[in-house]
């Protein structure tokens, strides 16, 4: 009888419903998530391949913004296309370990991409503070160990939730009401006591995070000092610009980050068909715009890509 008690059931699929309340709108909602999910893709995939192939944009700067952009495909790819397929065919089967699977990636590319956004933080921190030393500090050395920090502490932050979810036995419904799984609309489906998973899910993914809002407020706080106290104008403008374009993707993603988290904990009230629309936007909008703002606020980065259309196209 103990050894019955013990056992641990895992359903052999679940069943993700898309946009439950928003069903008769699927085919339409897919039109707008389709042509942004291909925007998002091309356009950091362009972003990747500029940097890659520009031997003037290999720098640390450009980079992390090359990382920024793979992270930013990971998330809306792992995410999107099985939306689609929900909304268009109907295909909301997914295995037990695909979900899995698919929830570990969007945690991680979560972490990962406030781990780069802190990064960057830190590379205009010791581009504009201490310019003379950029070059020493930001080694390639250094550039290896700060990548395999981002992800070591991201994989290494949501790799035991995987173990917290498999511990579970779920013998209620399979279904899940989203378009895609992630930890805790996993783990209420469980008959099994899931307080180490909230408490896990919310304080440990969320102190990481919260420290790199920390850390970056710190460093735009002292690059403004040091910047405001540059003696010339066009200087000034020049470093206002470049910052620019990283304040506003730092917005882009926490801000919506920190709202869908929110109202999913604390809006009651909210209807559930807008938590779901609001977490797929978050998957959307910002790797959409990312690229997008860094093209338009970017000098060097706008220069080289037009001049690879350029030569895309006479070719």
């Amino acid at each position: 009888m103990l050894g019955a008690n013990l056992t641990i059931i895992h359903p052999p699929v679940f069943i993700l419903l898309g946009i439950p309340g928003l069903e008769q709108y699927h085919t339409w909602l897919s039109i707008p998530f389709c042509l942004m999910y291909i925007t998002a893709v091309l356009g950091n995939g362009a972003l990747i391949l500029v940097v890659l192939t520009e031997h003037t944009l290999h720098e640390p700067m450009y980079v992390f913004l090359s990382m920024l952009a793979g992270t930013d495909i990971l998330l809306s790819t792992t995410t999107v296309p099985k939306a689609l397929a929900i909304f268009w065919f109907h295909a909301g089967e997914i295995s037990f370990d695909a979900c899995i699977t698919q929830m570990f990636f969007i945690h991680v590319a979560f972490v990962a991409e406030s781990g780069i956004l802190l990064a960057m933080s830190f590379d205009r921190y010791v581009a504009i503070c201490t310019p003379l030393r950029y070059s020493a500090i930001l080694t390639p050395m250094a550039m290896g160990k700060m990548t395999i920090a981002i992800w070591g502490r991201s994989i290494g932050t949501i790799f035991p939730i995987i173990f917290l979810l498999k511990r579970l036995s779920y013998c209620r419904t399979n279904i899940i009401p989203h378009s895609y799984c992630e930890h805790i609309g996993v783990a209420r489906l469980a008959c099994a006591d899931i307080t180490i998973n909230i408490w896990y899910g919310f304080s440990v993914p969320m102190a990481s995070v919260l420290v790199d809002v920390a850390l970056i407020g710190i460093s735009y706080t002292l690059i403004l000092q040091a910047v405001f106290r540059l003696p010339s104008h066009d200087a000034r403008h020049k470093a206002l610009n470049t910052c620019g374009s990283h304040i506003g993707v730092i917005l882009l993603f926490f801000i919506p980050s920190f709202f869908t988290f929110l109202t999913h904990r604390f809006g009651k009230n909210i209807p559930h068909h807008v938590h779901i629309l609001l977490a797929n936007l978050y998957v959307l909008v910002p790797p959409m715009l990312n690229p997008i703002i860094y093209g338009a606020k970017t000098k060097q980065i706008r220069y080289s890509m037009t001049h690879m259309l350029s030569v895309l196209w006479k070719s």
